[in-house]
């Protein structure tokens, strides 16, 4: 009897470093379900794209991770989509500056609910179903998790508590689930072309020790290595060219 191919729910999978951790682990040979937000239309086209390669290895989930009622929902579309849940990867994030003056509450909801609360619900309702196929969780956190960025007060503090998120539910689920996190550096600049002048991105990688900025697809490498590697939970792996040991 052919083995089951396993099923990857991948959040924010519609664009950048979410569509390329989606294509990598369906090159590997999963199933895999791309949640989107807003992005169908690039949602679609990366599904037709995984199909054309094996027929109905793709489908597409849609939910707002900000709203609690729809991420319930997504864990029980999840499920049901393939029957199981191997690994689950929570890329999705909002991401924009907070100046502490003049952030407000509807700032502080969206980027915890989107980078944190999201995340935290998702593996708790679909916890029972990683347990049983002796699954992973991995989380993408960000370099910043452990050295704020100035500006960013809300979106450090979100990341910050992911990290410790991922920490405490690698003691939660084990034996049976790992979860670990990746910590990307400066990969992708933010979609707004003037939100990092090219002065300021040349001065982010003046402080990263390999002089250049990584690609998706470095994330990606990381997020499937660690999907595969049995021995490993509860850690997070900094993908960002030695910035984090910068010395000022």
């Amino acid at each position: 009897m052919a083995e089951v191919a396993k099923v990857a729910l991948v959040t924010g999978a519609a664009q950048r470093i979410g569509a390329v951790i989606a294509r990598t682990l369906h090159y590997q040979g999963y199933r895999v379900l791309l949640h989107y937000r807003r992005s169908f239309a690039c949602a679609e086209a990366l599904a037709q794209e995984l199909n054309a390669i094996r027929t109905d290895s793709c489908r597409l989930l849609q939910a707002d991770l900000e709203q609690m009622d729809q991420v319930e929902q997504l864990a029980v579309e999840a499920t049901n989509s393939f029957g199981r849940i191997d690994l689950l990867v929570n890329n999705a994030s909002d991401f924009y500056p907070t100046p502490l003056e003049s952030s407000d509450q509807q700032q502080w909801d969206s980027l915890i609910n989107s980078n944190l609360r999201g995340a935290y619900f998702l593996c708790a309702r679909l916890a029972d179903q990683l347990k049983q196929h002796n699954g992973a969780v991995i989380n993408l956190i960000d370099i910043h998790a452990q050295r704020a960025l100035p500006g960013y007060p809300i979106y450090s503090i979100a990341k910050a508590g992911l990290q410790m998120m991922t920490l405490s539910l690698a003691k939660e689920l084990a034996p049976e689930v790992r979860v670990n996190g990746v910590a990307p550096g400066p990969i992708l600049w933010p979609e707004a072309a003037a939100a990092i002048s090219p002065a300021e991105q040349q001065a982010i990688l003046d402080k990263t020790l390999l002089g250049r900025a990584g690609t998706p697809e470095d994330i990606a490498s990381a997020v499937a290595f660690l999907a595969r590697a049995p021995f490993i939970t509860g850690q997070v792996l900094a993908v960002d060219g030695g910035k984090s040991l910068y010395s000022h």
